[in-house]
C-alpha cells in the first residue's frame, strides 16, 4: 500500500497561494511546500505573518522540518524559502532546471555578477530523482510549461502538481511567462494524469470561483472526469489553441517583476545599500500584458 501522508494546507488570501506542511507523523519529520512571504506592493512591506503560522503549527505538531521546497521561482509571490531556513536549518531545493529560469531573468535585470548555477539552494532536484519525508519515499517529475523549471513532488500517495491542474471547476495554469509554453504544459499534465487514479492532488493556486471557499484537494480520477479543460479538450492541439487563447486574455501578475528576482534567489531579500535600505529593481517595457492591452 502507497504510504499516505499528512497534508495540511495553508491558504493566502492575497495570492490565491495554497502552502503545504507534508508530514510522517510517525516519524516526526514533515516538509514545507512553497511558503510565502508576505510582500505588501503598495507599501513594499515584507512580513512573515504566513510563515510564523506554519512553524507554529509545526511546533504545536512536535515535528522536525526536513525540507523546504519550491516546486518553481513564483511570478505572484515571494517564497519564504531563505527565512524558514534561517530558522529551521532545513535543507531547501527546487528542480534542477532552475538555472534556465535564473539565466533568463538574469538578462531581463541587467544582473552581471548575479550566480545562475542554482547555488542559492542546498539541493536541485532531477526529473526522477528520489528522496524520502521522514520514512515515506518522494519522487520528482519535471513539469515543465508554466515555467521552464517547474516540477511535481510525489509523497507517497500525494502530488504537488504547482501551476499545472488547478482544482477541477478552475482548469489548468498558464503557459505564457516567459519560458512557457502550452505545449509542454499540455505534456506535464498527461504525465501527471497518468499516476494512478486514487493519486491525491494538491494544488498551488485555488482563485475560488464563484467566490466558493478555497480547495485544494482533488485526485487524478477527478481531474481525469470533471477537469474544465482537461476533459473537454482531449487532443494536444485542442488543448495548446485553448491554452494560447485563454492566456491573451490575461494581465501579467501584479507582482511578476518583484517576485522574480526575490524567487531566483531562493527567498533573499536584496543586499542593503550604504543607507541600510534594500531596493528592488523593476525593468520597464519588458513584458506584455499591460492592464490597456485588454
Amino acid at each position: 500500500m502507497t504510504p499516505k501522508p499528512e497534508v495540511t494546507g495553508f491558504y493566502d488570501q492575497r495570492t490565491g497561494s495554497i502552502q503545504y506542511v507534508v508530514a510522517d507523523p510517525e516519524a516526526k519529520t514533515c516538509a514545507i511546500i512553497d511558503p510565502v512571504l508576505d510582500y505588501d506592493e503598495k507599501s513594499a512591506a515584507t512580513a512573515t505573518t504566513h510563515a510564523d503560522a506554519i512553524l507554529k503549527f509545526i511546533a504545536e505538531k512536535g515535528y522536525e522540518v526536513e525540507w523546504i521546497l519550491d516546486t518553481h521561482p513564483h511570478a505572484d509571490h515571494f517564497t519564504a524559502a531563505a527565512y524558514l531556513k534561517e530558522k529551521t536549518g532545513a535543507l531547501t531545493a527546487i528542480g534542477e532546471r532552475v538555472i534556465d529560469v535564473q539565466k533568463l531573468w538574469k538578462g531581463f535585470y541587467n544582473w552581471p555578477d548575479f550566480c545562475a548555477d542554482g547555488s542559492q539552494w542546498d539541493k536541485l532536484f532531477a526529473d526522477g530523482e528520489t528522496f524520502k519525508v521522514g520514512n515515506i519515499p518522494a519522487s520528482v517529475m519535471f513539469s515543465p510549461g508554466h515555467t521552464l523549471a517547474s516540477i511535481t513532488y510525489v509523497i507517497g500517495d500525494a502530488a504537488f502538481v504547482h501551476d499545472t491542474l488547478f482544482m477541477p471547476d478552475s482548469g489548468t495554469a498558464r503557459a505564457d511567462f516567459p519560458g512557457g509554453s502550452a505545449r509542454q504544459l499540455w505534456k506535464s499534465i498527461q504525465d501527471i494524469l497518468a499516476l494512478p487514479g486514487e493519486t491525491r492532488i494538491f494544488t498551488g493556486h485555488d482563485y475560488r470561483p464563484g467566490g466558493r471557499e478555497p480547495l485544494w484537494e482533488s485526485t487524478v480520477a477527478e481531474q481525469k472526469a470533471k477537469n474544465i479543460h482537461m476533459s473537454v479538450h482531449k487532443t494536444e492541439a485542442e488543448f495548446v489553441a485553448a491554452r494560447k487563447a485563454r492566456d491573451k486574455t490575461l494581465s501579467m501578475p501584479k507582482l511578476i517583476l518583484h517576485a522574480l528576482q526575490i524567487n531566483t534567489n531562493a527567498g533573499r531579500l536584496p543586499t542593503p545599500e550604504d543607507n541600510g535600505r534594500r531596493y528592488l529593481k523593476i525593468p520597464m517595457n519588458l513584458l506584455e500584458g499591460a492592464a490597456w492591452d485588454g
